[in-house]
């Protein structure tokens, strides 16, 4: 008979209306079940948000199980085959708001962490779990809280294990050993308004500032690393004028996003951005928001163990990957000096009918219990 205890926490937690950044009820069902195995819980809330730390130990290492229990909105309730919030098992998948990203995996933690101490109430090391319900937000008093809250207290991880949905077409098929940076900047380019059929009276910031997009959109920022691709520079919006058709505008916004690895600094990117501007003689302001830092787990025991366990539980080799957006693993980097993240499959997350495939859950957490074993003997 297939054991349905991950599957069984999952449908609780997806049936939490947890929308970001409430969490629904999710924290204190977490919470219930890591205390009945010796955790110590500790609520660190701000804001609006609830964070979740628990440990078990006091000795190192230390290995923890980091996520988030908000989810996105569900959009249109009417266009889901079963309603968002109530958890639904067809043709071998869970259905539900957040059943990928990242309610699974969060079971999985916990079925995964109980099956481990069970079997190893003596184990070494330590393990926690940190839970937010601010990531899918403005991600400013989830993670980042708890990562200070550490910090004052001069703690630190040796391990730390995200759940974020990695893989692509199968468990296990993709492990992310890291996360490009992001570093957004507003260009305001100046000119003079005037009539549009007295052009000799005006200043056109679109047209001054043409030749120098020109230039960043064809400029090479880096080559990228063996883990990364080369840094990417692309405009997401440009607004200027009136409205009107006979009105030269008298300033430009141009909104722009650098993809970075590590293979370039904030700082080098943004002194090249005002370099070919002053080169191209334009008048501009820029003010800058440095949205992540990229972080990076080249190798080491965490990556090894993490292999292994696929390896050993689902048969295949897993590929390493720097794609995709941010995670919180950038808050989490400030005090681990190795973060990676394994989760399911993350075809369906952020759409209707978001879904997980149920037999993955008890694989997933197969997965997180062989690493345990690996890192805590």
């Amino acid at each position: 008979m297939p054991d349905n205890t991950t599957l069984d926490l999952a449908e609780q937690l997806v049936a939490c209306p947890s929308v970001t950044p409430e969490d629904g009820g999710c924290m204190a069902i977490v919470a219930e079940r890591l205390r009945r195995i010796g955790f110590a819980i500790e609520i660190i809330d701000r804001g609006r948000v609830t964070n979740l730390w628990a440990r078990r130990g006091s000795t190192s290492p230390l290995f923890c199980f980091a996520g988030h229990v908000d989810v996105v909105p569900p959009g249109p309730t009417d266009r889901w085959q079963s309603p968002p919030f109530k958890p639904t098992r067809r043709d071998g998948f869970l259905f539900g708001r957040g059943a990928a990203d990242m309610k699974g995996s969060i079971a999985a933690f916990v079925t995964a962490t109980e099956t481990f101490v069970t079997n190893n109430p003596d184990h070494g090391g330590s393990i926690a779990l940190l839970l937010t319900s601010d990531e899918e937000g403005d991600a400013v008093d989830g993670t980042v809280a708890v990562v200070e809250a550490l910090q004052a207290r001069g703690a630190t991880m040796d391990y730390c294990l995200v759940g974020e949905p990695t893989a692509v077409f199968r468990l296990g098929d993709t492990l992310k050993n890291g996360r490009r940076g992001s570093l957004s900047g507003k260009l305001t380019v100046k000119g003079v308004q005037g009539h549009i059929a007295y052009p000799h009276l005006a200043r056109n910031p679109i047209h001054l500032a043409a030749p120098a997009i020109a230039e960043l959109a064809a400029t090479e920022w880096d080559q990228g690393n063996e883990f990364f691709p080369p840094t990417t520079w692309q405009i997401s919006n440009i607004h200027g004028g009136t409205g009107a058709s006979n009105v030269i505008p008298g300033h430009v916004d141009i909104l722009f996003n650098f993809r970075f690895s590590t293979a370039s600094t904030p700082g080098e990117l943004q002194a090249r951005v005002h370099s070919i501007l002053d080169r191209n003689g334009v008048d501009y302001e820029i003010a800058w928001t440095l949205g992540a830092k990229p972080f990076l787990t080249g190798g080491g025991a965490l990556v090894d163990a993490s292999r292994q366990a696929i390896r050993d539980e689902l048969g295949i080799e897993t590929e390493l990957s720097t794609s995709g957006g941010t995670s919180d693993g950038r808050f989490l980097a400030e005090i681990c000096p190795q973060v990676i993240e394994i989760g399911p499959v993350n075809a369906s997350i952020h759409k209707i009918d978001e879904c997980v495939e149920i037999a993955a859950l008890a694989q997933l957490s197969a997965v997180y219990r062989r690493i345990l074993q690996q890192l805590l003997p």
